[in-house]
């Protein structure tokens, strides 16, 4: 008679990548990514770009376009290798080793948490135009928290539950924006577009930086890459149809913007809305509401998946380890994810959006010239964790292709900009060189 050995006792609370579960598939995670990406910058943008390039402000999009097919390619490439939760944090990691990894998870949530209260502060702003009260602080302050407390209760339910809810806003947000763009282009103006006078490249470049945060998001939706089924499948297919789709709908959107407002799109604080309005009078509310769902799945997206990003430095040993803890019930880092709530939340409250998209953005440009030099190196030592990779064509011409196309968008960057990613890099240097040090001593406690 066989030997059955008695069943373990549960652990009261699990940890480590083990205690997560892979519950999302490959259409779950292009919604994902859609989400994300289309959360606040194009209901924002039109209005922005016009001001600073002029009728060519489509011409952003599409050099924003050139420059986000190659990282998105990057990103399948060493998202189908790299199956830990962590995103660029794990893929730098697995590239160049724990200093340049943490480097990039500390960006990254640094331009997470940026973006998050860029777009709570959007969202308020879209509120406010449709209800004035909500423009005074304390009104717009109780908002927010409110949203943000639901954000949080969500969440906290499991990643199934986070997943169907980004799904769903995903639907509910894409529907309307195709139909503006479909429905608006017969009625464009298209003396209002032009595709070759840019007013120069310096301009072009700066405004690049903008374009950039609106075309950013799969690096933050392939965080929770430990709760993916099959990531060397649905990684490269997701990252792929979901940058084709956005590429074309903002295209299109700018084109309908401008075309259909003309010159009050530059004044415009609300410009899919009001476009809308131009070309029917209840399309005016019909976006405000789309623009509010649409922010509310990018916070939400954001939440989940930068949740998982300090659970991954918890379960490193970078946080305390509460955060690389999950709840029995449910799976989910709770700590993880209240924390990013709340300074979420203190974030939109005391922010504006163009001020934190411009930190998100120029952080992201760094974050992405990492991940595309990890997706060479990976790819050249034939790293590889889960099923078969998707391997980038003609070796490191891609990535060579991403990150000049990152330095150039870093080279517009301000003085004031460059200074102020100085300083954080420096203090996450001494950051690093402190936890360091302690993890040390932890482990030789240990021993």
């Amino acid at each position: 008679m066989p030997h059955h050995d008695p069943k373990p006792a549960l652990s009261p609370v699990p940890d480590g990548e083990a205690a997560l579960v892979r519950a999302m598939g490959g259409f779950t995670l292009t919604a994902a990514i859609i989400n994300i990406i289309v959360g606040a910058g194009i209901f924002m943008l039109p209005a922005l770009l016009l001001s600073r390039m002029g009728a060519a402000a489509p011409v952003a999009f599409l050099a924003g376009a050139l420059a986000i097919v190659p990282i998105a390619l990057c990103f399948a490439a060493i998202g189908s290798r790299v199956a830990t939760t962590g995103g660029p944090y794990s893929y730098v990691g697995a590239g160049f080793g724990a200093f340049p990894g943490f480097l990039a998870g500390a960006l990254m949530w640094i331009c997470n948490v940026a973006s998050s209260g860029g777009v709570g502060a959007a969202l308020a702003a879209q509120v406010a135009k449709g209800f004035p009260l909500f423009a005074e602080p304390v009104p717009r302050a109780l908002l927010l928290a409110a949203v943000y407390a639901a954000l949080v209760a969500l969440n906290a339910f499991g990643v199934r539950l986070g997943a169907r809810a980004i799904a769903i806003l995903a639907s509910l947000k894409l529907t309307p924006l195709f139909l503006l763009v479909v429905l608006g282009l017969p009625f464009v103006d298209w003396s209002q577009v032009e595709w070759f006078a840019v007013p120069s490249l310096a301009t072009l470049g700066a405004s690049m930086v903008l374009v950039m945060f609106a075309y950013s998001g799969m690096e933050t939706a392939l965080i929770p890459s430990g709760e993916l089924r099959d990531p060397s499948r649905s990684v490269p297919r997701a990252t792929l149809a979901a940058i084709v789709l956005v590429v074309l709908l903002y295209i299109g959107i700018q084109v309908v913007c401008q075309g259909v407002l003309g010159a009050r799109l530059a004044t415009s604080t609300a410009p899919l809305a009001d476009a809308a309005g131009t070309l029917w009078s209840p399309g005016l509310v019909a976006l405000l509401a789309t623009a509010a769902i649409s922010m509310t799945g990018f916070l939400m997206g954001n939440l989940l998946a930068s949740s998982r990003l300090l659970f991954a430095l918890g379960r490193d040993g970078w946080l305390p380890s509460a955060y690389g803890h999950v709840t029995m019930r449910h799976r989910v880092p709770l700590l993880a994810i209240a924390t990013h709530g709340l300074l979420g939340c203190v974030l939109a409250i005391g922010g504006s959006f163009e001020a934190l998209a411009l930190v998100s953005g120029a952080a992201n440009c760094l974050i992405y010239l990492g991940v595309c030099l990890a997706a060479w190196q990976v790819q050249r030592r034939d790293l590889r964790e889960r099923g078969t990779p998707f391997v980038l064509p003609a070796g490191g011409l891609v990535p060579l292709l991403a990150s000049a196309s990152m330095l150039v968008v870093l080279a517009t960057l301000s003085r004031a900009e460059w200074s102020a990613i100085g300083i954080a890099l420096a203090a996450l240097v001494v950051l690093y060189a402190v936890l360091r040090q302690l993890r040390i001593r932890r482990a030789t406690g240990r021993r």
